[in-house]
Parts: C-alpha cells; structure tokens; sequence
C-alpha cells in the first residue's frame, strides 16, 4: 500500500532506472514522457542502485530482477526499507514473471514485461503515480 496518494501533478517526481543493460536504461531514459518526472540517476545493478539511492532519494524507480552483485528482489526490499512510499515498477522478461510476483511481495507495486513499447511503459508510470 501507498502510504499517501500521489498524482502526476507532484512537482518533481525524482526517478532512477535500474538495469544491468545499457541499452534497456538508454530506451527507458529516452521513452520516459511524464511531466514532472525527471531522471535523477541510473545503476545497473542492486548494489549500485542502494548506493544511488541512498544519495538522491527518488520517488520512483524502474527495477530489473535479473542483475549481477544484488538482484531485484533483494534491492526492492533494501529500498523500501530505506523509503517505505518508494514506488517501484519491476521492468522484467515474462520468464522472470514469478520472480516479479515475488518482488511485489517485497513492496513493488508494478510489473512491467520486456519487451515493451514507450506507450506501455509511459502508461505503467502514469498508474503508479496515481496509485492504480
């Protein structure tokens, strides 16, 4: 649960990306369309990702499962250990669909399955931000 309601009207929403792929931050880097959100950081992997976190305290972050050093899971736990009103969308393959399922369990709030267009990955964004 949202332990308060956000909209896509808060000023400023802070977003990191997190993915062992370079290629998969640049696509969502680019893709990301929402007004008031801005990219403040990207790790591509858990321990990096914390590091990060730690430093810029983002509102929301974009999550692989599959990560060298620290995977998904254990990072989306660390990070809603050190903000509980993170919102967290799991961007993972259909593979991994379990994993993500886990990750939700953990304080995730979204999934999302790679591949994926702008379009879907804007509108899952849009929903976590409202809090669908």
């Amino acid at each position: 649960m949202l332990s308060r309601n956000r909209t896509e009207a808060d000023a400023g929403m802070k977003m990191m990306i997190v993915d062992d792929s370079n290629i998969i931050r640049r696509k969502i880097e680019r893709s990301t369309e929402l007004d008031g959100v801005r990219i403040i950081g990207k790790a591509s992997n858990g321990v990096e990702a914390v590091h990060l976190f730690e430093k810029t305290h983002p509102d929301l972050v974009t999550m692989d499962i599959t990560m060298p050093e620290m995977d998904g899971i254990e990072c989306v736990e660390r990070l809603v250990d050190l903000k509980p009103d993170v919102l967290i969308l799991v961007v993972s393959a259909l593979s991994d669909k379990s994993t993500a399922i886990e990750a939700l369990k953990k304080g995730a709030n979204g999934f999302l399955c790679k591949p994926f267009t702008d379009k879907q990955l804007n509108q899952a964004l849009a929903e976590l931000i409202r809090g669908e």
